[in-house]
């Protein structure tokens, strides 16, 4: 493998620098080249480079919003021996302590980047003279992503759809329950998603979503601190509900309430925010039931009750 980093990076040097990292779908280490140090992950399973070809385009899209950091993408190496490697920078990061609320704030600029965008062309093409297209970002107004991004190993359908709940009912949640059943074959969890998937609209009433980009995958293990402020990392990333963000955050914790304090004063809580939170959370619920088995069959299936109350 070293060799083949060597060829595909360029460089002469690639010193192990007894870094190392990962979690439960990739592992990682990092090296020292000629033009400094990278962390490198790696993951024999066949699907490996769509996932890291999603988490690059993913970390990309971030970067280009300039609001939260992340570490900076270099290139998707196939080995020969299957499987693939993701190269990006290195970062010196420690667990989210001293730059909470300021995560806070700059993922609310994340969530809020797409619809400033979108309110700049507006005024640009009301503007004689001035046509669109002049502010350098492309503005989206649709939801989904122009690729595959994996939620841990998974992929999730981003093809574009211009309606959120419809996106958000068939290419999240039906696409989860589909897995299950073809796994499982859970009578209960179908009976219950047929009833509530006819009830989901109900939860959106007068709520205006703007298509936002999301990280996708934001727990307390994504996200840490450099000497200079907040990074995240992992990205699964799509063009989504801003709210859909807090989902796993409020399952897995990591974040204190400076965080939430600082996000919600941008981007204040709608009515009806806490039911919704139970259905964002019930995508992850669901995409664990499907990586990790029936351990999370309980916290779906009661969710799902939850909701239909």
């Amino acid at each position: 493998m070293e060799a083949k980093l060597k060829k595909e990076l360029g460089t002469s040097i690639l010193k192990p620098t007894g870094h190392s990292g990962g979690g439960c779908i990739s592992e990682g280490r990092s090296y020292d080249t000629d033009t400094g140090r990278v962390f490198v992950k790696i993951n024999h399973k066949s699907e490996a480079k769509l996932m890291f070809d999603g988490e690059m385009a993913s970390l990309e899209a971030i970067m280009k919003t300039e609001t939260v950091k992340v570490p900076k993408p270099v290139k998707v190496i196939k080995l020969d021996t299957g499987g693939c490697v993701f190269v990006m920078e290195h970062l010196d990061m420690k667990g989210l302590s001293r730059h909470s609320t300021k995560l806070g704030e700059q993922l609310a600029d994340l969530h809020l980047h797409n619809k400033r965008v979108l309110e700049k062309l507006n005024k640009e093409q009301q503007t004689v003279g001035k046509g669109a297209g002049q502010s350098g970002v492309a503005a989206v107004e649709k939801f989904g992503f122009d690729v595959t991004t994996c939620c841990g190993y998974l992929p999730q359908e981003n093809e574009w759809q211009s309606d959120w709940v419809a996106f958000y009912s068939q290419q999240k949640l039906q696409h989860q329950l589909n897995m299950v059943e073809k796994s499982h074959g859970d009578r209960e969890a179908r009976e219950l998603w047929a009833k509530l998937q006819l009830k989901i609209p109900q939860f959106f009433t007068d709520v205006e979503i703007v298509p936002a980009l999301l990280h996708g995958d934001l727990w307390g293990g994504n996200v840490a601190e450099c000497a200079d402020g907040p990074v995240i990392f992992d990205p699964a990333s799509f063009y989504g509900h801003s709210e859909f963000e807090l989902g796993i955050a409020s399952i897995f914790g990591g974040f204190n309430s400076s965080f939430y304090s600082a996000y919600h004063e941008k981007i204040p809580k709608a009515p009806g925010f806490a039911k919704r939170n139970q259905l964002y959370q019930l995508f992850h619920y669901l995409n664990h039931w499907n990586h990790f088995g029936g351990g999370y069959r309980g916290s779906s299936v009661r969710i799902m009750k939850d909701l239909l109350k």
